[in-house]
This record gives C-alpha cells, sequence and structure tokens, in this order.
C-alpha cells in the first residue's frame, strides 16, 4: 500500500508540472551529512522526539546523538552514504565534516548503504574502540551490544590500537577477541536480519524517490551535479548521479536526470526524457519544458510511450505503462 501511495503522489505531482504548476523543491545538495530522512517509531535527537515534520530539517550535529527505543532511523551521510539504525540503538556524530565524515555506534546496532563513494570522501565508523574506514561502495553492519564488523558487500579497513585488518565481501570481524577475519553466511543474515531487510526495503523506495527528484530538476532547471535531492512526493531525499542510472549496493536504480540509458523518462506528459530510436534499446536527453509528452520507456506509472525498437525495462517490480512495456522507478536491476 506504501509503494502505490508514493506511485500515486508521483502521478500527481507529474500533472501539476504539466499544468504549469509551481512544485515546491528544497535545494540540491542542501543535506549536510548528519540530515535525518526518515524514521519510524520512537526516534529522539539529543533526548529531543523527532516525528514526520523532523524529516528533511533536523540533522545531527557534531557530538549530537541520534537514538532509537522501538523504532529506526536514515540518516544522510556523504552524497551517496548513509546510515540506519535499528531498534534500541544510538549513533554520536564524531565528524560531519564532508571530506571527513565520522559517527559513533554506542549502542545497538547499524548498517551503512554506500551507493557512490567519491575519491575524496572518508567515511569512518567507531565501536568499541575500534574504528572502520569505508573504502568501496557496499554494505556494512556494525553491532556495538556484541561487538562485530560485517561486510556484505565491499571492502573496509578495521583499525583497533595498533592492528589493523581488511575486510572483505562475506568477511567479519569479531571486536571483543583477537582480530581476525572469518567468513559468515551472508545469504542466510540477509534473509532473517530484520535490519538489513528494512535497509532493502528503504533502498526501493530511496530508487523510486530518485525519479520523482530527476523530474523536479529537468522541470526547475536545478541540476549541481550528483548528490541529494528533495522528493517533495516522498518528502525525502534521494541520491542522484551524475549521468545514467547508478545501482545500489541491494541492485535499484537511482536515476540521473541526463543521459539515462533505456529511455528511462523522468516525468509524467511533460518534462523527463525522450527516447531516441535505437538497436533495441532507446536513449534520451533532456526536453525543455512545454515540448510534446515523452516518449520512451517510462517509469513506474508513466503515460509515456516505448519508443519504436525500444528495449523492454529491465527492472522487477515496475508497473506496465500504456506503451506495454514493463519498467519500475526503483525497480530491481536482474
Amino acid at each position: 500500500m506504501l509503494v502505490r501511495h508514493k506511485q500515486l503522489l508521483g502521478v500527481l505531482g507529474g500533472i501539476l508540472l504539466a499544468a504549469g504548476l509551481p512544485v515546491s523543491a528544497k535545494a540540491a545538495n542542501a543535506a549536510a551529512p548528519g540530515a535525518v530522512n526518515y524514521i519510524e517509531g520512537q526516534v529522539s535527537l539529543n533526548g529531543n522526539e523527532l516525528t514526520s515534520k523532523s524529516i528533511g530539517s533536523a540533522e545531527v550535529g557534531r557530538n549530537q546523538v541520534i537514538e532509537t527505543g522501538q523504532g529506526k532511523a536514515e540518516i544522510l551521510l556523504t552524497p551517496g552514504v548513509l546510515l540506519r539504525l535499528g531498534d534500541h540503538s544510538a549513533v554520536r556524530m564524531v565528524s560531519p565534516e564532508l571530506i571527513d565524515t565520522q559517527v559513533e555506534l554506542t549502542k545497538g546496532r547499524a548498517l551503512v548503504e554506500v551507493t557512490q563513494l567519491f575519491k575524496n570522501n572518508r567515511i569512518m565508523v567507531q565501536d568499541n574502540g575500534s574504528a572502520t574506514t569505508l573504502e568501496k561502495d557496499g554494505i556494512y553492519g556494525f553491532n556495538a551490544d556484541q561487538p562485530r564488523v560485517r561486510v556484505f558487500d565491499g571492502k573496509a579497513k578495521v583499525v583497533s590500537d595498533d592492528t589493523s585488518v581488511e575486510l572483505k565481501k562475506g568477511k567479519e570481524l569479531n571486536l571483543n577477541g583477537p582480530l581476525k577475519a572469518e567468513k559468515f553466511d551472508r545469504k542466510a543474515v540477509e534473509k532473517v536480519d530484520p535490519l538489513y531487510q528494512w535497509s532493502n526495503l528503504r533502498s526501493e523506495y530511496l530508487a523510486e524517490a530518485s525519479a520523482n527528484a530527476a523530474q523536479v530538476v529537468v522541470m526547475n532547471r536545478g541540476w549541481y551535479g550528483p548528490g541529494w535531492y528533495w522528493d517533495p512526493y516522498g518528502s525525502m531525499y534521494s541520491f542522484l548521479p551524475g549521468a545514467g542510472v547508478l545501482y545500489s549496493p541491494f541492485g535499484y536504480g537511482y536515476y540521473s536526470p541526463f543521459g539515462s540509458p533505456y529511455g528511462y523518462g523522468y516525468g509524467y506528459g511533460y518534462g523527463g526524457l525522450r527516447g531516441y530510436y535505437g538497436r533495441g534499446r532507446s536513449y534520451g536527453r533532456p526536453v525543455i519544458v512545454g515540448q510534446r509528452p515523452i516518449t520512451g520507456i517510462s517509469p513506474g506509472m508513466s503515460t509515456g510511450r516505448q519508443s519504436q525498437g525500444g528495449n523492454r525495462g529491465r527492472f522487477l517490480g515496475g508497473m506496465r505503462s500504456s506503451g506495454g512495456t514493463r519498467s519500475g522507478a526503483g525497480g530491481r536491476h536482474r
């Protein structure tokens, strides 16, 4: 029901855009490390309860603590990187600097999703006296109650005292014992871990939101390069890459307003991308407001048509557009 609700909001926003009515949007890259992007249940910042109205405005500042009771929270770090807290967990913002973002997990569990790690960004998670630097795109799990670092995907470097250990995909490290990387059953954990499953779902919603945010960017010509952009329909920030489609480590597509393959359109009627005819694929470019409706494979509940010779959408979970082609804003890549 929540997914359907978000899709209907996207269609409504598209109608407003097509009619030339104003749609409010927050400035690109306005979300600094520590911005609260989603909460669920009991969540507090420095002891003050957060509500749904706090999303997009509340920030975890230096030395401030965000804590969950029976609830969960999603916090943005650098563009393309975010942290999610499970139930009864807390994290302190050590450094909110863009080139040196550090947090400390003081209790409970956290998961960090890295869709894109830029060259000059350093992401570090402190836990039980250790410091873990995330070195590649991937999914990383942290546990302060049973001190442990897990790499579901990616690569990390863990430093404790004078010892340094490299962790790769499918490896974990017990921070209470001798620092030795050990293999864990990644697939088995993914099936039963509620924080991992919730993060997977949130990643899908963020990918859907990126299509909405890209639509707003095209209509308002508010492109400032890759970063966090506000989706006014889903009321959250999402990541827009520099060009094309960038897949999250969970397998969902984040959409740029420019150069997306397979003719995905970021608009519902006007604006967005217009598909070009190609050999089995339809490529797109931005369309100025007031031009004809988009063609090409359009995400979600789009009214766009399939371009001639266009490729069948390579996504799961999408809805069928009027051209009979399956696509999916935020659909999972296979």
